[in-house]
């Protein structure tokens, strides 16, 4: 049977179908097809089509099974690869097993598909065929995940493989490859423990400085004004490829990632190099603007207008990782609160800055940059701009008239897709009835990962020579903490400092202003210095001002969200430029984020829940300064008690619930939620879905608006967005 290409199957739902250890999701699917000729020689066109029919196939997708289930789903039931399955399968399995694991139970079914024994429900006559598929998933498997078999010393997994190979296949391609793969991770190790190792590095990192044509003998670093804005972005470009190109994408798996509570160690190292790099970028932004306090506030806005330049070359290299690091810095409070500082830009250079920053927006689920994504991810160019910029057209227009323009891959900013995983992680449980690994929920995933390895192959287009002179002043670069940046910020422009004093100055403010919105920031997942707040952004920072300083209360309601299946996880999944207090300065509802509804975009998303974020107003839960926010799954049917008794274990209390209230905040103030009122029904959704938890007060049983006085609000409002 040979189906004709003129015509699409046409897919029906037909149900589900269970059976022990699994359950399917069945499809019924129409397909077109041709008879077998009755004649060899019979070439009549009309009698061909005459013999078109169509037939209805029924196809089945496993849903959710047992692991030994998954394993054996990697053949179709005639034998073949499922090459997607097993895509799937690979990408995500280390969040329901182990390496060993799924190993062992590969190598068991390969044996019993070898011996005479009827344990298995294969007919004899396709076993080779499930055989060949079971050595074709070790391939590729070795071949897209050599990082699974790196456990040094002894490789216990590949040694095993490759007795396994040695014993049943011997002399195959895949004994011939697990050799291979085994005797190289042996040498390599070798390598790193030998003591010449450090020594060849050190004359080979002489040898590269001593032959550095931009050296000239010259061992100052650059100063910050004077390296050209090309250079500093194609910097920044180089270390960034180097490390999104080494992300390995599964590692990104909210499962994986958030695993604080049972500690991350090496499980996320690569997804810590690209935090770190992010991190390093911002903290640099600061620090060039605030470390000399003697500067005129013209001179100041001369070092923003220099990182505003920075931003728009990266973004003609398609950097979304290091622009975004930039955006971040210019928006942390430090930086935003300097109002004679930004009066002073000039106001070409405020557009500019309001247009990158747009391109972060969290409006529409952060349509802005997942669409820049979508049309430039494997594009030569940049090309793409929103409808209401003005500056970076021109731009654009330029580099796509330049026939000697470089040819660029894409870096986007990993937070995005680390949001999705996390929000993925967070709304689908891992297992449904019986206790099955819920495997639609890694479809999910995979499509997350699959965007950014399309990405990364992507990236192979950036060619970049380093710069000895930039690294030199990248290293020299003092770096501040968070309190040391709010102290020389206050230094500069001291506390209840007088508002710019010309209209120009308060228009540049404000137009400034639109781009200052919390971004996808992930807060810290360990306890250390501030450099490893994730994805840094310095609204979720704490600062060390007096208790009683009103800008002091309010930075401890910032923003940095978590979302997580477990306790500890601290990562946020929309941030939005949202306060504490639920008041976005640009708009006034995000109900369609927040809001779950069945999309194909977002697949993990049903009509049944909400996500919400609570937050507790107690310091002694904040970590560093950073208020932690924690995603809670709202259904239908829950009271208030029961989600706040949900809120105390995410956050790793213990307490009555009942001594806690529940509030929504809301632009004119708080909603104070009845004890038994249905959570899901009382709040809401034209305003984000941040919630506070504390102890209940007296007289809160008699509120159900708590507003806040008009003075306290003016400050507020000024603050969320400092």
């Amino acid at each position: 049977m040979r189906f004709t290409r003129d015509e699409a199957p046409t897919w029906r739902l037909w149900g589900e179908e269970k059976c022990e250890g699994a359950i399917y999701t069945v499809y019924l699917k129409k397909v077109r097809y041709h008879h077998p000729s009755r004649s060899i020689t019979q070439e009549s066109d009309d009698d061909e089509i005459s013999h078109l029919e169509w037939e209805t196939v029924r196809v089945r997708f496993l849903k959710a099974g047992t692991l030994e289930k998954l394993i054996e789903s990697l053949a179709s039931d005639s034998g073949e690869l499922e090459s997607t399955f097993v895509n799937v399968f690979l990408a995500t399995y280390r969040t329901f097993s182990s390496t060993r694991q799924v190993l062992n139970l590969i190598l068991d079914r390969y044996l019993a598909l070898t011996s005479s024994s009827n344990k298995i429900n294969v007919p004899s006559h396709l076993r080779e065929d499930h055989k060949k598929a079971l050595r074709l998933t070790l391939q590729v498997w070795l071949d897209a995940y050599p990082e699974d078999f790196r456990d040094p010393p002894s490789f216990a997994c590949l040694q095993q493989l490759w007795e396994f190979t040695k014993t049943y296949l011997p002399d195959t391609d895949l004994n011939i490859k697990v050799g291979y793969k085994l005797e190289k991770m042996r040498r390599e190790e070798d390598l790193k423990s030998s003591p010449m190792l450090e020594r060849i590095l050190s004359c080979e990192e002489m040898r590269i400085h001593c032959s550095s044509p931009m050296s000239n003998g010259n061992h100052q670093p650059y100063e910050f004004l004077d390296i050209p804005e090309s250079t500093f972005a194609q910097q920044l470009t180089r270390m960034d490829t180097v490390l999104f190109k080494g992300v390995i994408a599964h590692q990104c798996l909210g499962s994986v990632w958030s695993r604080r509570d049972r500690g991350r160690g090496d499980t996320a190292a690569t997804v810590t190099a690209t935090v770190d790099q992010f991190n390093a970028v911002s903290f640099r932004v600061q620090s060039t603007i605030l470390v000399d306090t003697e500067l005129k506030p013209s001179q100041r806005a001369r070092l923003i207008v220099k990182w505003i330049d920075i931003a728009q070359e990266l973004r003609m290299h398609k950097n979304f990782s290091s622009l975004k690091a930039i955006i971040s810095g210019l928006q942390s409070n430090p930086i935003y609160r300097l109002k004679k500082t930004w009066g002073a830009v000039i106001k070409d250079k405020a557009e500019l800055y309001e247009e990158l920053a747009r391109i972060f927006s969290e409006e529409n689920n952060q349509l802005n940059q997942r669409e820049l994504l979508m049309k430039e991810g494997t594009a030569k160019h940049a090309q793409t701009a929103h409808a209401n910029d003005r500056h970076l057209p021109k731009a654009l227009e330029k580099l796509a008239i330049n026939p000697l323009a470089t040819s660029y891959g894409t870096i986007p900013y990993l937070g995005t897709f680390l949001t999705d995983l996390t929000m993925i992680d967070t709304a689908i449980p891992d297992t449904v009835a019986n206790g099955l690994i819920n495997f639609d929920k890694k479809r999910k995933e995979f499509e997350v990962l699959a965007q950014i390895r399309l990405l990364q192959g992507a990236a192979n287009a950036y060619q970049m020579e380093r710069d000895e002179m930039f690294e030199r002043w990248w290293d020299s670069v003092l770096v501040l903490d968070d309190k040391e940046a709010w102290r020389l910020s206050c230094q500069i422009e001291p506390q209840g400092s007088s508002a710019p004093s010309s209209t120009r100055e308060g228009r540049i403010r404000k137009r400034a202003q639109f781009g200052h919105r919390k971004n996808d920031s992930i807060a810290s997942t360990s306890s250390g210095s501030s450099s490893s707040q994730f994805f840094f952004d310095n609204d979720s920072l704490n600062t060390p001002t007096s208790h009683n300083d009103t800008c002091s209360l309010e930075r401890k309601m910032s923003t940095s969200s978590s979302s997580s299946s477990l306790p500890s996880l601290d990562v946020s999944v929309h941030s939005g430029g949202t306060s504490a207090s639920g008041r976005t300065p640009e708009r006034t509802s995000s109900s369609q984020q927040q809001h779950v509804q069945q999309t194909t975009a977002s697949p993990y998303i049903t009509p049944d829940f909400y996500i919400i974020r609570v937050s507790i107003e107690s310091s002694a839960h904040e970590i560093e300064g950073v208020n932690l926010y924690k995603s809670i799954m709202l259904s239908n049917s829950e009271r208030t008690v029961s989600v706040i008794r949900k809120a105390m274990e995410k956050h790793g209390f213990e307490g009555n619930p009942e001594d806690y209230t529940l509030a929504q905040f809301l632009p004119d103030g708080e909603m104070l939620l009845p004890a038994s009122a249905n959570v899901y029904y009382a709040i809401n959704t034209q305003y984000d879905l941040n919630f506070v938890l504390r102890r209940r007060r007296h007289g809160d049983e008699n509120t159900i608006i708590r507003r806040n006085p008009t003075k306290d609000h003016k400050v507020r409002k000024k603050l969320l967005v400092t």
